[in-house]
């Protein structure tokens, strides 16, 4: 089969399309036909190794996992040992360990959900990680089902995770604002947004203080104490995501988070997203609905996945990119 393995950390061009062996499943495990896989900034992270911190879990020198994808849809061919749920044939998606950017891929059974009937592949893949994240951050926000009269900020709110966000937030009643680039304002507006700002020519310090019960922050870039003085008192600013420094990344910035923190009434809290296939199932069930819908920017096909990651690496994906065998 085809896939697109990394042998050292760097940038889309340390991948190469080789030809290796279909794996067989383990324990656990089952094997994947892919018919759409869904990139992520996490995937560039891994792709790069950045932060250097990252390494210790995902290997020092070369990640373990050679092959990046972590979204998928596909069709079952085989189960391992101790699987149950899960038969040949069945169609399914889920947020795997990697291996994704290949034409067949192993997958833990405890992580994959069945694809509704009628739903693309495409559209099932984009959901998971993007989907997952900006419903935990929701959650951690206090944006819950009736949340109306709430007001949420969403910063970076045109990428994966931000696009849901806004969509997940508006269907649960809150009045959202959207921090983005300007060509995006339109696109945000018609998935919930009821304000829109360009990021390029709106400061944070212009946005009224003391106005949002909750604020998604996905950029990770504003200053702490601007983002935490645009909340209410019993509000909370939710930190998705932030690069930070080469070594360390984000956890500088969740340290002096927790600072900010100690004894107010605005907190800051950060967010570590985890694969929850209970969540999956309830955001394929709103898609299937049509009460969602993942924002696809473009699919590539597995030919030229490197190209794909190029462009999620340049930083300025809207919604999600899309990859797809057979092509």
């Amino acid at each position: 089969m085809t896939a697109w393995r990394q042998t050292e950390y760097g940038g889309p061009e340390v991948l190469r399309a080789e030809q290796v062996p279909v794996p067989t499943p383990g324990r656990g495990d089952v094997l994947l036909k892919i018919g759409a896989t869904a990139l992520n900034a996490a995937d560039v992270r891994l792709l790069r190794g950045d932060p250097l911190l990252l390494r210790l879990a995902f290997g020092i020198r070369r990640p373990k996992q050679p092959v990046r994808g972590m979204d998928a849809a596909g069709v079952v061919l085989a189960v391992g040992a101790d699987v149950s749920g899960l038969a040949v044939g069945d169609e399914v998606v889920g947020e795997l360990p990697g291996g994704a950017l290949a034409e067949y891929a192993v997958a833990p059974a405890a992580r994959l959900v069945r694809r509704p009937a009628g739903l693309a592949p495409a559209t099932a893949a984009a959901l998971a990680l993007a989907g997952g994240t900006a419903w935990q951050a929701l959650e951690r926000g206090a944006v819950a089902a009736g949340s109306s009269g709430r007001r949420v900020l969403v910063i970076g709110a045109s990428g994966g995770v931000g696009t849901f966000a806004v969509q997940l937030a508006a269907m649960r009643g809150a009045e959202v604002w959207a921090l983005c680039g300007e060509r995006n304002r339109s696109l945000l507006e018609r998935l919930g947004a009821t304000r829109t700002f360009d990021y390029r020519s709106t400061a944070i310090a212009e946005l009224p203080a003391a106005s949002f019960d909750a604020i998604i922050d996905i950029a990770g870039t504003a200053p702490l104490r601007a983002l935490r003085r645009l909340l209410l008192p019993g509000g909370t600013l939710v930190m998705v995501a932030g690069l930070g420094g080469p070594v360390l990344g984000p956890i500088p910035r969740i340290l002096r988070a927790a600072l900010l923190s100690i004894g107010s009434k605005r907190r800051i809290r950060p967010l570590a997203a985890v694969a929850k296939p209970e969540i999956l199932a309830e955001l394929l069930a709103l898609a299937a609905r049509g009460s969602i819908t993942p924002v696809i920017e473009r699919t590539w096909p597995l030919t030229e996945a490197r190209e794909a990651l190029a462009h999620v690496d340049a930083g300025h994906t809207v919604g999600k990119v899309i990859v797809v065998p057979g092509h």
